[in-house]
């Protein structure tokens, strides 16, 4: 199966989200500033829960993989997303090759 991806679609549909004017200012930021800061935590939500690759994710916004990977960090957000169940695998695998050393 492929890989679901979000490259080849062109963006046809617009999210809209209204704020108070005063949101900026209370940020302290401009207008695009603070609504580039909404566009790159909704992304990096969608990421961060796995529903989108980082690839995906950034390609959303409209921004290249490594700028969206250091604004991950910028935000606290861990740029390695690995569950519970694989972390145990590991955990596992590397308990196993340490009884049989190589």
């Amino acid at each position: 199966m492929r890989p679901r991806t979000l490259e080849h679609l062109a963006m046809s549909n617009t999210l809209s989200v209204d704020y108070p004017e005063t949101l900026p200012d209370a940020l302290h930021m401009s207008r695009a500033e603070s609504e580039r800061e909404a566009r790159v935590a909704m992304a990096a939500k969608l990421f961060e829960t796995g529903r989108l690759s980082s690839g995906q994710a950034a390609g959303l916004i409209g921004m290249g993989r490594v700028a969206f990977l250091a604004e991950l960090g910028h935000l606290g957000v861990s740029t390695i997303q690995v569950g519970a169940d694989e972390l145990e695998g590991d955990l596992a695998a590397a308990e196993a090759a340490g009884d049989h050393p190589q």
